[in-house]
């Protein structure tokens, strides 16, 4: 049993209790909710628990069902969605991730698409490696015909993807890998490079050691035709290592994987290969696997500044035991599937809170110290989870195929699950814990989203609340700056010590990120899925240096996320050209630019500046705002031009299809030598007037745009308008819980 029994529960939140609603909750047949949050872990921690009869007829299951129910209720363990949707319900499928083989036949493909469509029903996702399939224009001996190659198949799995709804409750997503030695490898890495296509898709390119080297010594390597294992010509490996790079630095894709890193950790090689991985790239699996996921939190893991080691303790070997019985009792949507499973019995337990329990220690992100305490922190839970399997083992046998697996070769003893430790993106499950994603650092101090009424509401990071309260700096102007500029490094009126600790994922450099993940990664058994961040301006050059350390620091993999990369390509029409540096900022973008109606619909604000009354209007038709004019209260004059020129340029930019955050971002917060106005009302420059003018105006309209914080734009959550957060190569909304994640 927990040794903390007394201590008081932890609150469910606005943001958590939306998204449970939302997506978790039962429903009866008119669509009414029908269970509370502690329902909900009231019917997984009984529905779990009753896997134990299957070994015991005697055992105490409801004394089982409580341990498992107060671990999840005091959100100290949370087990990935699908499992908190469907245990102790019809349709049962528990799984969050799945590996399905593409064969290079008609038949084998259409076979993987149908088994695609049932695994998105029930709430998986998929991952595939297209690169047995032989290249376009190969020949294809039963028609005589030629083969369209693997980016063509990959459109008919993304379609079907499109199709399927999961239930509304889940979206589809698939993760594609083609080796790098691939013949259609320069295709594959170019496919996404418009974001017009194969938007269900995940891609990473599979890295060999032998291309590594060859990148590494500036030589060729070898292309192999897979339907006949030939070699069909050579490419420089620094080229195509460059061309992967530049195009990630574009978009964020592809990212890329180690399959030889990949399958040195493959626990059973006699049974299977490993030549994909989940749509978030940490859970390697060979064809047909599936795996059962869930995340400790570790912001519940500290007391008094200390880690709380005994409790973890005591929560590992637990919810080692409740993923081994989802195992159990999980419906799987293919026979294939449940063999295989059952053969391996594969679990991932992992984390999420890290950054939060590092505040709560008072050890800032990025530093060695940090980088220290998770080697620390993740071996212990490795070396735990390893016993609790190894206790499982000797109650109910070794996983299946335990016999000529490494564990067997080594001469280890018994264990129940081929792999134990998974470090997943927590996406959703970490807003209902109210707690940091993953091991990502905290996204944003401060943000602001509208509530009922058109009311804007502050919403702030409870630890930072907490210390600035008790230090006396906290202020809800201050709450309000930090919202709209997304970071405080730069803020003098916070205390130095608090702006260390509290530093987001753009304050950190892109080197702290993949040294934070591969001291992650050193202890898991599986891959940890983390987003490298990097700043608008960084360079090609950057990227490629993040990821060759990725590669000498024994990562298994990288996603890289460049801000405003995605909001940047929707802009662009036409097929871009190659780009190596920040002169890509320079290129050439065409838009069709909307041409003016007779009449439009206007509201004018008035505006205080240091210049005087400053009248603002904006003109908007179905299609949204449209132009912008302004007029000074005194006529003439220097600031009365630069006014005009801003309206002008506002205008064209909306015509154009610039979105008004975008407006907003770049106008708010520039300030000249006659400020007015104090506090909340304080307008720093005409310029800044604009700003929160049309600031106002869509927050009084009901536009979602001002839920988003300014200062790091990632792209509008497509349910709410609030801001998303880019993880582990998923999207993920912490206003109302919309994700990419599967």
């Amino acid at each position: 049993m927990n040794p903390e029994t007394s201590l008081p529960l932890p609150t469910i939140t606005h943001n958590a209790l939306t998204v449970l609603e939302r997506r978790y909750l039962k429903r009866d047949l008119e669509g009414n909710i029908s269970e509370t949050p502690t329902d909900m872990f009231r019917r997984v921690a009984e529905a779990i628990a009753g896997a134990d009869k299957k070994f015991d007829g005697q055992a105490d299951i409801s004394t089982l069902a409580e341990e498992f129910y107060s671990m999840m209720v005091r959100l100290e363990f949370i087990p990935n969605s699908p499992t908190l949707m469907n245990a102790g319900r019809a349709l049962g499928q528990l799984s969050a991730c799945f590996v399905l083989p593409v064969g290079d036949s008609m038949e084998e493909i259409f076979d993987a698409v149908k088994y695609t469509a049932l695994i998105h029903k029930s709430g998986g996702g998929t991952g595939f490696s297209f690169s047995r399939l032989r290249p376009a224009n190969d020949v294809v001996m039963t028609t005589s015909g030629i083969s369209s190659g693997p980016i063509s198949f990959m459109k008919v799995f993304d379609v079907a993807t499109e199709t399927i709804k999961q239930g509304g409750t889940r979206r589809g997503a698939n993760m594609g890998i083609l080796r790098v030695d691939h013949p259609d490898i320069m295709d594959f890495i170019m496919c996404k490079a418009d974001r017009k296509q194969l938007n269900n898709f995940n891609l990473s390119v599979g890295l060999t050691e032998t291309f590594m080297e060859a990148v590494k010594n500036d030589e060729d390597y070898d292309l192999i035709n897979p339907r006949n294992g030939e070699t069909t010509g050579t490419r420089n490996a620094r080229k195509v290592f460059s061309r992967i790079v530049t195009q990630a630095w574009e978009n964020g894709e592809p990212g890329i994987v180690f399959l030889d890193r990949l399958n040195r950790d493959n626990p059973t090689p006699h049974v299977g290969m490993i030549e994909s991985t989940n749509p978030c790239g940490e859970q390697p699996l060979i064809p047909y696997e599936s795996c059962n996921l869930g995340s400790i939190n570790l912001a519940q893991m500290v007391d008094d500044g200390a880690i709380a080691w005994p409790r973890l303790k005591d929560v590992i070997h637990r919810a080692v035991h409740f993923l081994d019985n989802v195992v159990e009792i999980n419906r799987y949507p293919l026979p294939e599937i449940a063999a295989m499973t059952f053969g391996n019995r594969k679990i991932g337990l992992g984390v999420m809170g890290w950054a939060d329990m590092l505040i709560r220690l008072g050890i800032p992100y990025n530093t060695e110290e940090a980088v220290a305490m998770a080697r620390k922190l993740m071996k212990f839970i490795h070396d735990e989870g390893i016993e609790a399997s190894r206790n499982l083992a000797l109650t109910r046998g070794p996983f299946p195929n335990f016999k000529g697996s490494l564990f067997d070769q080594r001469g280890e003893p018994p264990i129940r699950n081929a792999t134990v430790t998974t470090v997943a993106p927590t996406g959703t499950i970490s807003i209902i814990a109210n707690t940091s994603s993953g091991v990502e650092p905290v996204f944003a101090v401060s943000y602001v989203r509208q509530v009922m009424d058109d009311d804007i509401l502050v919403e702030v990071h409870p630890l930072f609340e907490q210390i600035a309260r008790e230090r006396g700096f906290y202020s809800p102007d201050l709450m309000q700056r930090i919202a709209m500029r997304g970071t405080i490094q730069d803020m003098d009126d916070i205390p130095e010590d608090v702006r260390r600790l509290f530093v987001t994922a753009h304050d950190i450099t892109p080197e702290w990120h993949i040294t934070m993940q591969a001291a992650f990664q050193k202890y898991t058994d599986n891959a940890v899925s983390k987003t490298v961040n990097f700043p608008h301006s960084a360079t090609v050059e950057d990227v490629a240096t993040v990821y060759e350390l990725a590669y000498q620091l024994d990562c298994k993999g990288v996603t890289i996320y460049r801000d405003g990369s995605r909001d940047r390509q929707v802009l662009s029409t036409g097929k871009r050209e190659p780009v190596s540096s920040r002169a890509a900022l320079d290129d050439e973008r065409t838009a069709v630019k909307r041409e003016r109606p007779k009449v439009l619909q206007g509201w004018t604000y008035q505006m205080q500046t240091g210049c005087g009354p400053l009248y603002v209007t904006l003109n908007e038709n179905s299609t949204g705002l449209f132009e912008l004019f302004t007029t000074m209260g005194k006529a003439g004059g220097c600031a009365a031009s630069q006014n005009e020129a801003i309206g002008r340029m506002v205008s064209l930019a909306w015509r154009s299809g610039i979105q008004a955050r975008q407006v907003i971002k770049q106008l708010q917060g520039i300030s000249c030598h006659s400020p007015s106005g104090f506090g909340e009302s304080k307008v720093l420059s005409c310029a800044d007037a604009v700003a929160k003018a049309i600031q106002s105006h869509m927050a009084a309209n009901g536009h979602d745009t001002v839920n988003e914080p300014i200062s790091f734009v990632k792209g509008a959550c497509p349910d709410c308008g609030g801001i998303v957060e880019h993880e582990g190569g998923c999207v993920v909304c912490r206003l109302c819980g919309y994700s990419e994640c599967a």
